[in-house]
């Protein structure tokens, strides 16, 4: 039986009694088939415990996994059902899933408080005739949003749908404009959109509010896509793969920006709230004197013995696999980080991580360039060498960045574009183009630090900043020494020599004024320096961020603009 059809009615499954005649209430799961214990099923929020599937949630249910208790108040309950097309029936059918249901319609929509923090909430439930979208499902969500952006309210949406309500022909299809039309006015007002994706989502839903979010999260094995495999199967005989359609797949092809557990749910959603206001941030949660102690405890007696390297010392030195990545100096300098995933268009580089973190009170978006730490991750992350799509998906995020005021630190470490066939056929000198372009038009601050290579456009194309600074012993360079070396000189073997007049190093550039700041490596970045680097760097963006606080959008943006223009 086909995942599709044992999904069916999970959320009316029936119940048995134990076989002992003990008073538990069983039910099956839809997945496994194995008969599980209804109330230790609930406890965890509705998750089998036997093989991890999630069933459907009625709409009270899903309230209280999120809302805080008694603060839920329902809006624009009671609105009538439009029948435009006079379908025999259709108001009979209406009636009887709200008899059997106890809901007004296929969404409620209402005000909550997540951990103290107001927001709109919308629910889908698939129990009211597959949660199809008709007039008054568009109306609730789009009055909804409305009244979100007259009380400057975020909006999480739980979808859940079959598709548009056939009964109601083509005004139901007339909702996916209306309520995209909706979610642009929210976006407008600077508030933010998320969708939370359940099984199943599908049809115009999903092609209309289901993929607009800001933030786009679904459920653990959700069935999601535009055709669903039956229409599929019927309309052009096709056979869908198994894992094709679910939360995991589009996750893979860049589709969405994370899986979120139950368990999980409510502490993201807050999350999301308060990573998404625009706020005045205080930076200075840490003691700057305990700050240069540590430092000096961790790295003294390693600086007597440090010695100064040459420009091919350097390079050879950044493309060592234990030298320390972005990621490791996120972990000293941010005080949480929740990774975002995918392009929206294609797929999710690896080689390119993108997130949000905070530094006391204040969120950031930050983007990191990984090239790995063991042979599997180098070949799946291309040895750090980032994808059109990667590119694609920093631009995005840093795009969101600016919609809701955040500044943005990108962590530099690539030896360039990846070179291959199929990075061509998808684009890749469109997409640093675009990167660039991108990048000189924010209106919020960007701080662009070299971690380690900087190799070609291909670094360039996340380091447009207001400054950039490297790394004592980090590069930064046209190209490599040995593709200099090839092109002028038609020999390879002459890189350590052309490493030495290219100025790649942070002393050179810091010479041609092409940096603002070098950062002190304490000997060289190491896992024993990693975090005196991290916390230096902490210090270092606070008082980046408190410089660039006081000034406006536009400021930011003609300083970036003149600081290239100089070159």
């Amino acid at each position: 039986m086909s995942l599709l059809r044992l999904r069916k009615n999970t959320s009316d499954a029936h119940q048995t009694k134990a076989a002992d005649g003990n008073d538990k209430e069983y039910i099956p799961c839809p997945k496994c088939g194995t008969m599980v214990e209804r109330d230790r099923v609930v406890k965890l929020k509705y998750i089998c415990y036997s093989c991890g599937f999630n069933f459907r949630v009625k709409t009270p249910n899903r309230i209280s996994m999120v809302a805080d208790k008694g603060t839920f108040e329902a809006w624009f309950e009671g609105m009538e059902t439009s029948n435009p097309l006079e379908f025999t029936g259709y108001e009979d059918k209406v009636l009887k899933a709200k008899e059997r249901t106890g809901l007004d319609e296929a969404l409620t929509v209402g005000r909550c408080k997540v951990f103290g923090e107001p927001a709109v909430i919308g629910i889908c439930d698939s129990r009211f005739m597959m949660a199809s979208m008709g007039h008054t499902v568009g109306e609730k969500l789009t009055l909804a949003i409305e009244r979100a952006v007259s009380e400057h309210l975020p909006v999480f949406v739980f979808c859940c749908s079959g598709g548009a309500r056939m009964q109601e022909g083509i005004v139901s299809l007339m909702q996916m404009a209306k309520t995209s039309a909706a979610v642009s006015r929210l976006r407008e007002a600077g508030l933010l959109y998320c969708t939370i994706l359940t099984d199943p989502t599908t049809g115009g839903v999903t092609a209309s509010f289901a993929m607009l979010g800001d933030v786009i999260m679904a459920e653990p094995g959700a069935l999601i896509g535009f055709a669903g495999p039956r229409v599929i199967r019927q309309t052009i005989g096709q056979e869908l793969p198994d894992g094709f359609q679910t939360s995991e797949f589009l996750l893979e092809h860049g589709l969405i920006d994370g899986i979120v557990e139950r368990k999980n749910l409510k502490k993201t959603i807050y999350f999301m709230i308060k990573s998404h206001k625009s706020i005045e941030g205080n930076y200075s949660d840490f003691d700057e004197t305990d700050t240069e102690y540590r430092i000096s405890e961790l790295v003294n007696e390693r600086m007597h013995y440090s010695m100064p390297k040459s420009p091919w010392e350097k390079v050879r030195g950044v493309r060592q696999a234990t030298r320390p990545q972005g990621l490791d100096y996120i972990e000293y300098i941010f005080d949480v980080f929740i990774e975002a995933h995918g392009d929206r268009a294609f797929r999710d580089d690896p080689s390119i991580v993108g997130g949000i973190g905070f530094i006391g009170n204040q969120p950031v978006t930050i983007i990191s360039e990984d090239r790995g730490k063991n042979p599997e991750d180098y070949r799946k992350k291309n040895f750090g060498m980032p994808m059109p799509e990667g590119y694609r998906k920093a631009l995005r995020l840093m795009k969101q960045a600016e919609q809701f005021n955040r500044p943005v630190v990108c962590f530099v470490n690539t030896p360039g574009a990846y070179p291959g066939m199929e990075a061509e056929e998808r684009g890749m000198g469109e997409s640093i183009a675009r990167n660039l372009m991108g990048m000189s038009e924010l209106k919020v601050p960007i701080l662009c630090i070299l971690v380690g290579e900087g190799g070609s456009g291909g670094a360039l194309a996340t380091a447009v900043g207001n400054e950039v600074w490297m790394l004592e012993n980090a590069t930064y360079s046209i190209l490599s020494p040995e593709g200099f070396a090839s092109i002028l000189w038609k020999d390879s073997n002459r890189a350590k020599e052309a490493s030495e007049i290219m100025k790649i190093t942070a002393s050179d550039l810091l010479d041609l004024k092409v940096i603002e700041k070098i950062i002190p490596e304490y000997g060289g970045a190491d896992d024993l320096t990693k975090e005196a680097i991290g916390r230096n760097l902490k210090k270092e963006i606070c008082a980046f961020l408190e410089k660039y606080k006081g000034m406006s959008k536009e400021e930011i943006r003609r300083q970036r603009y003149e600081r290239f223009r100089n070159f």
